[in-house]
């Protein structure tokens, strides 16, 4: 599975592995594959530099990357206080009410609310770039699109490659002028923040449109037959994260969440605005069909939403309210049936890639298999 792209960057299969969790990213790394950590839970810089000496220390010298997720474009002044000024009354009497309605109990007195969507404002972000190039990554990924210039010009001056999401060519073709190194086409199909268009079309377009920069699919894809199509469609390389959530690795903290994800099939998803402000796919939970429900008071722009609802979802983790609970997901998820090691994936992933060779080799005539 290596392509101009996995050479460059000095990995065996072109598998690029997204996840929050610094023991997979590793155990990705270790496979062959590239990983990347999701760094927008950190909001202490000291927490994000224990976590990035971790993986250099087990990943046996082998790349690995960072994803971010900041802004375009700066916003002086403004802190998180300010912003949660913002958020209406009425919002947090619904958050109240919709916990209340299922019991959910209160947080004890002077514990905190755990993770928050902090990771998007310019100080925070730029905190977490401050501690990731004083370590050897080989990649730098913005969730939001194209990082602003400076640090782009920054990462090209510690020799990182620079990343950013599209879901759609013109995206694409935004993050080509803004000077990145790749485009990660993201498929409606993905888990997290999404778009409308899905990686079987999407894909193409968005090579046409960069060419010749390149590109990873991204979306819905959880086997070797679905990176075989990727690469086919003109793409170098795939960008997979949902499909690692139920790796023994992987560290939820709830069992019950865990279960949820394993019985789920690939209709049980939506893009919802309920976690972040923007669509965003997920597990379809009684919490998501709250917030879509046109008799409540509708979700608020990110970065609103995710500052309002932050502490509701650490209430509802960490008491683990089946019918609330839930977590980004893409539809990929129906075929995540059992919790696996991350190399136990990798090696179902290059088999079900040579499966898809062989076949396709078998049509055109040019294997003696039979």
């Amino acid at each position: 599975m290596e392509t101009e792209l996995s050479k460059k960057l000095g990995v065996e299969h072109a598998i690029f592995g997204f996840t929050p969790f610094p023991a997979v990213a590793a155990a990705i790394t270790r496979a062959g594959g590239f990983g990347v950590l999701g760094a927008v839970r950190y909001t202490a810089p000291d927490e994000l530099a224990r976590d990035l000496d971790w993986m250099t220390e087990h990943t046996d010298g082998k790349p690995y990357g960072l994803d971010v997720v900041m802004p375009a474009k700066k916003v002086e002044g403004v802190t998180e206080a300010d912003v949660e000024a913002m958020i209406p009354a009425e919002h947090r009497r619904y958050v109240e009410e919709t916990l209340a309605k299922h019991g959910v109990p209160e947080l004890a007195e002077g514990e905190a609310s755990g993770w928050r969507i902090t990771g998007w404002m310019e100080e925070v972000a730029r905190n977490q770039l401050d501690v990731a190039f004083g370590h050897p990554i080989k990649l730098l990924a913005n969730a939001l699109g194209s990082p602003p210039a400076d640090v782009i010009a920054r990462a090209r001056d510690h020799g990182v490659l620079v990343a950013a999401l599209a879901g759609s060519a013109k995206h694409a073709r935004h993050h080509a002028e803004a000077g990145i190194d790749i485009v990660v086409a993201q498929g409606y199909e993905a888990g997290g923040h999404t778009g409308e268009i899905a990686s079987m079309v999407l894909v193409p377009e968005v090579v046409d449109a960069v060419h010749p920069l390149p590109v990873l699919a991204a979306g819905g894809i959880g086997s070797g037959e679905q990176i075989a199509a990727g690469l086919a469609l003109g793409a170098q390389g795939a960008w997979l994260g949902s499909i690692w959530l139920t790796t023994e690795e992987a560290d939820l903290h709830s069992r019950a969440l865990t279960a949820k994800l394993l019985a789920a099939g690939s209709g049980d998803t939506v893009r919802s605005r309920a976690l972040t402000g923007k669509p965003a796919r997920q597990l379809r939970t009684e919490w998501t069909d709250a917030w879509d429900d046109p008799n409540g008071p509708g979700t608020l722009p990110m970065p609103l939403q995710g500052l309002l609802v932050a502490e509701a979802v650490s209430r509802i983790q960490k008491y683990e309210i089946g019918p609330l609970l839930g977590t980004p997901v893409g539809q990929i998820v129906g075929r995540m049936t059992s919790e696996r090691s991350v190399q136990a994936v990798f090696d179902d992933l290059t088999r079900g890639f040579e499966r898809a060779v062989d076949r396709i080799n078998r049509i055109a005539g040019r294997s003696d298999r039979s």
